[in-house]
């Protein structure tokens, strides 16, 4: 049984577009401690996430991805000319980690994090509380198919 995320991006440097042209890519570059640990332990192969475009105008839930590989080390963390290179993560001790998402579908319309927080069965959804800057987060199952449904006009 599958559990649900929402994972932010920002549309101008890797967009659900983006994802759904390349079906597929590693979700990298977190460097928060709660979000790690959730790539490291958390999500798991088969979860859904809301694939969520964060500092845009407006910010909102796109579209669905799907986790189709685990955590694993951060191979950007140890790319020297890489804006997420850290010296202190080493193939032998890493500490930031990233999981494979495929693209599962972009919503008809962006749902702005205005409408969820207009949407009174979401008032308890992370994205919306004051101060939530977590890039994973978890999701509720039932908050999950109400995102959705709002994202697919239904």
């Amino acid at each position: 049984m599958p559990r649900y995320w929402l994972m932010k991006s920002e549309p101008d440097v890797y967009s659900i577009e983006d994802l759904r042209k390349d079906k597929r890519t590693y979700w990298d570059g977190v460097r928060n401690y709660q979000a790690r640990n959730s790539l490291r332990d958390g999500l798991k192969k088969g979860d859904l996430v809301l694939y969520y475009h964060s500092n845009a105008e407006p910010s909102g839930v796109a579209g669905v991805a799907r986790v189709v590989r685990e955590g694993y080390p951060d191979p950007s963390a140890l790319d020297k000319k890489d804006d997420h290179y850290d010296p202190k993560h080493t193939a032998e001790r890493p500490i930031w980690y990233v999981v494979d998402v495929e693209h599962v579908e972009t919503f008809k319309k962006l749902v702005p994090l205005e409408a969820l927080k207009a949407e009174p069965r979401l008032k308890t959804m992370l994205v919306i509380k004051r101060g939530m800057r977590l890039s994973v987060q978890p999701v509720e199952g039932a908050h999950f198919d109400i995102v959705r449904r709002m994202g697919q006009g239904t």
